[in-house]
């Protein structure tokens, strides 16, 4: 039986200035990679090992792979480009206030996050949904059992969540905040509602 650990990078300067990065990629912030730190020990300490540790090839997902794997004694993550976070569209690098202003109505308000649905030129969920499908079949093509990494983004990992249990992308994306750093376990004989394995403190705005 395979399980697959998904973690989002830690914070990065459009994080904590507030800015829907995207595909931007900006750098991770002091605090970013000090999360990177904590989450790195935190695995180490939890005994967790992984077969393969596999990135976004955005920066700050690979920079926070790097720092487990170097925390772990492992080899550099692989880059899957599969991995990359939600193309925002027309909202990519705006101020978070913008979305109201632009998307209106099109939006789903959790008690974190203002999601907004379909933008110009922006992935919809359902399409981020169909992606993160076809990267665990991917996956499944070359690890049947064992235990893998992904390090990804705070759509596109709760996008694998909602492909992994069969749950629809509304409800996943109310079901739970996935925060910086912070790792989740998909699991064929886990309870889905209990799937995150370490969480840690949150800085963005």
């Amino acid at each position: 039986m395979l399980k697959i650990y998904v973690a989002r990078h830690g914070q990065n300067e459009d994080n904590a200035n507030g800015i829907l990065n995207g595909h931007r990629d900006m750098p991770l912030t002091d605090i970013g990679v000090k999360q990177a730190h904590e989450l790195a020990q935190g695995i180490k300490e939890s005994g967790l090992v992984f077969d393969k540790v596999y990135t976004s090839p955005l920066s700050r997902a690979a920079r926070t792979a790097e720092i487990i794997c170097e925390t772990l004694g492992r080899a550099k993550p692989v880059i899957v480009p599969t991995l990359i976070e939600r193309d925002f569209g027309i909202m990519t690098g705006r101020p978070v206030s913008d979305i109201l202003k632009v998307c209106g109505k099109d939006i789903l308000q959790t008690s974190t996050i203002t999601y907004f649905l379909s933008p110009e030129g922006a992935e919809t969920f359902q399409m981020l949904l169909g992606r993160a499908t076809l990267a665990l079949r991917q996956i499944g093509v070359y690890h049947k059992d064992g235990s893998i990494l992904l390090v990804t983004h705070g759509d596109f990992g709760k996008m694998l969540y909602a492909a992994h249990y069969g749950i629809g992308w509304r409800e996943t994306l109310l079901r739970f905040h996935f925060g910086n750093c912070e790792l989740l376990l998909l699991d064929e004989g886990a309870d889905p509602s209990v799937s995150h394995v370490i969480k840690i403190e949150q800085h963005n705005h």
